[in-house]
């Protein structure tokens, strides 16, 4: 997954406006706040409610 730091430092959770990180492996950005994982689909983040899932762990995290 490629995105752009200036990009990833703008962007928050729809949802609860908390901020994203990185899941790689899943192709996902993940919210620190709600928890909800928007796909990433040619590097184009989908943040769209109704498309996200309920992440099973935040990344980094010990889930």
């Amino acid at each position: 997954m490629e995105l752009d730091d200036w990009l990833l430092e703008i962007i928050v959770c729809p949802k609860c406006r908390a901020g994203l990180l990185v899941d790689d492996a899943a192709s996902e950005l993940v919210c620190t706040g709600c928890g909800l994982a928007y796909p990433v689909r040619d590097n184009i983040p989908v943040l769209l409610i109704d498309e996200a899932r309920q992440a099973e762990s935040q990344p980094g995290g010990a889930g």
